[in-house]
C-alpha cells in the first residue's frame, strides 16, 4: 500500500503523519507538494494538520484551491481513503468533500492536551480494528475546531452512520454540535477528524490508541485486494 502525505506551505504534521505510517504499519509513504496534479499512484491520502496558508480568510479557505485539491476530489470519487487530521478536516469541509463546517472554540482558546473519543462508527475503513463504544485517547491541538452543520444535516449524518468519533462524556473541548469529533462522507472512505491520530502511535507520547487507525486502514485495503491484515 502506498500513501501520500500532502504539504502545504504552513503544514507542520505532515512529518508526524509520515512517521506514524512508517511505525504503525510499515507501508510506503511519500511527501506531496501542494502544486501536484497527480496522485494516481497512491491508495491512501492523508491531509495533515498544521496552519496552511497561514489560516488567512477562514481555515482551509486558501488550501481548497490549491491543484493537489482537484486530485483529492477525483481519488475521493475513486473510492481511494483520504484521512483529514485537524487542519485537513477544515480543508475537506472547505472543499465540499465533507459537510458541515468548523469555527472558533466556543472559549475562544486553543486547546491542547490529551482527549478521550468515543468510537461510534466501527464499520468504516478507518475504524475497523476498533470497537463500537471504544474510548480512545487521542490528543487535539486546535483553536477552530468547533465542529457546526445545521440540523438537517446532523440527521443525515446519523441516519447515514457518519458520525465516526464524538467527545466522550462531558469532555466536548471546542462545542462541536453533538460532541462531534470526525465524520465521514456517504461512501465513508473520507474521514475528517480534529483530534490527532498521528500523535497517538506510541506509549511513550502518552497513547498509542490512534495506531488502530492506521491499521484500520491497511486491513481495509487488505481486504479489498484479497488478503488480511496479519493480526
Amino acid at each position: 500500500m502506498k500513501f501520500a502525505v500532502l504539504v502545504f506551505p504552513g503544514s507542520n504534521c505532515d512529518i508526524d503523519c509520515y512517521k506514524a505510517v512508517e511505525e504503525a504499519i510499515g507501508q510506503k509513504v511519500e511527501y506531496v507538494w501542494h502544486t501536484s496534479t497527480d496522485l494516481s499512484g497512491y491508495d491512501a491520502i492523508l491531509v495533515p494538520g498544521g496552519f496552511s496558508y497561514g489560516d488567512y480568510l477562514r481555515c482551509g479557505a486558501i488550501s481548497r484551491f490549491a491543484p493537489v485539491m482537484n486530485e483529492v476530489k477525483k481519488a475521493a470519487e475513486e473510492g481511494k481513503f483520504i484521512l483529514g487530521i485537524c487542519n485537513g478536516f477544515q480543508i475537506l469541509t472547505e472543499a465540499g468533500l465533507l459537510p458541515g463546517a468548523l469555527i472558533r472554540n466556543s472559549g475562544l482558546k486553543f486547546r491542547c492536551h490529551q482527549t478521550p473519543l468515543e468510537v461510534v462508527n466501527n464499520g468504516n475503513p478507518f475504524t475497523n480494528q476498533y470497537a463500537e463504544g471504544d474510548i480512545i485517547n487521542i490528543p487535539i491541538a486546535h483553536g477552530e475546531g468547533n465542529y457546526y452543520c445545521d440540523d438537517a444535516t446532523l440527521a443525515q449524518l446519523e441516519a447515514n452512520k457518519q458520525i465516526i468519533f464524538r467527545y466522550a462524556g462531558d469532555t466536548n473541548p471546542n462545542g462541536s454540535v453533538s460532541n462531534i469529533a470526525g465524520v465521514s462522507n456517504e461512501r465513508g472512505n473520507v474521514v475528517g477528524m480534529m483530534p490527532h491520530p498521528e500523535r497517538a502511535i506510541n506509549q511513550l507520547f502518552g497513547s498509542e490508541d490512534g495506531k488502530k487507525m492506521f491499521t484500520s486502514i491497511l486491513n481495509a485495503w487488505r481486504e479489498q485486494h484479497g488478503a488480511a491484515v496479519n493480526s
